[in-house]
């Protein structure tokens, strides 16, 4: 981008240089013009019609001693001293200047473009110079700045794309750990669910033991006290309680057998 930025901009700066210099030029030409064409009205207003024909009479006067002796001249010399005096009647030329004139403005102007030659234009080229050099460093500037925001982008791209990526990484990480969380306790509930489950079936069994053997000792009391009315004599309460344990151990039995069943 900026080996075609450049050219244009140079490019730019040598077409103000050249338009500055033609107009240094033209400039240049008409102070020559206006030098050169000054001293024509200054001409016209010094020297009058009047003046120029006293001019020419004094000058014949003096040639030949006397105004009668200009009248006495030939007709020759006469008719070519009117003939002067005609030329001091015709009005002057107010564009082109006297000769003497072109020349002194002619080397006014000389001079004049000589020293704008030597001090004006090496002037103007330094400061042609100096804005071009102006000009390359603001786009280096620009370049450089321009440089120093892509390469920050870039970086800035880059730690966007690794903070994405460390977010993904969490994020999953936070699944899995909520995953494993939620089997943890899935299991440990289950766990506790069976070990209640085992508790509660042990204190049913306890229970149930406990009942039983509450139970026999009960009715091997009762079997014997009614054994013992009904008979009317002492009966051997261990004989009478064992075969009471063995009726009892068998209905506990067919009892629990039921019950699994029915689980």
């Amino acid at each position: 981008m900026r080996s075609t930025i450049l050219p244009s901009k140079v490019r730019f700066g040598a077409e103000r240089a050249g338009r500055a210099t033609l107009r240094l030029c033209a400039a240049l030409s008409l102070v020559g013009a206006v030098t050169v064409t000054a001293a024509a009205p200054a001409w016209a207003a010094g020297e009058t019609i009047g003046g120029c024909v006293l001019e020419k009479v004094k000058e014949a006067k003096d040639e030949h001693g006397s105004l009668e002796a200009v009248k006495a001249l030939p007709a020759d010399d006469l008719e070519a001293l009117e003939t002067d005096l005609e030329g001091c009647l015709e009005s002057p030329n107010p564009i082109l200047p006297a000769l003497d004139e072109i020349i002194w403005g002619g080397l006014a102007f000389a001079v004049l473009f000589a020293f704008m030659w030597w001090k004006g234009f090496p002037a103007v080229k330094r400061a042609m110079d100096a804005r071009s050099e102006k000009i390359r460093a603001d786009l280096d500037a620009a370049d450089s700045a321009k440089a120093d925001a892509m390469r920050t982008k870039s970086e800035y791209e880059a730690q966007l794309a690794e903070a994405k990526t460390a977010a993904a990484a969490i994020i999953d990480e936070a699944r899995g750990q909520a995953d494993q969380l939620r089997q943890d306790l899935q299991a440990r509930a289950e766990a506790d669910i069976a070990e209640q489950r085992a508790r509660a079936a042990a204190d049913i069994d306890s229970s149930r033991r406990q009942a039983i053997d509450d139970l026999r000792t009960e009715v091997a009391a009762i079997a014997v006290g009614a054994a013992e009315r009904v008979v009317g004599a002492s009966l051997d309460a261990d004989v009478h309680r064992s075969l009471i344990d063995g009726y009892i151990d068998d209905v506990a039995g067919a009892a629990s057998n039921s019950n699994g069943d029915g689980s």
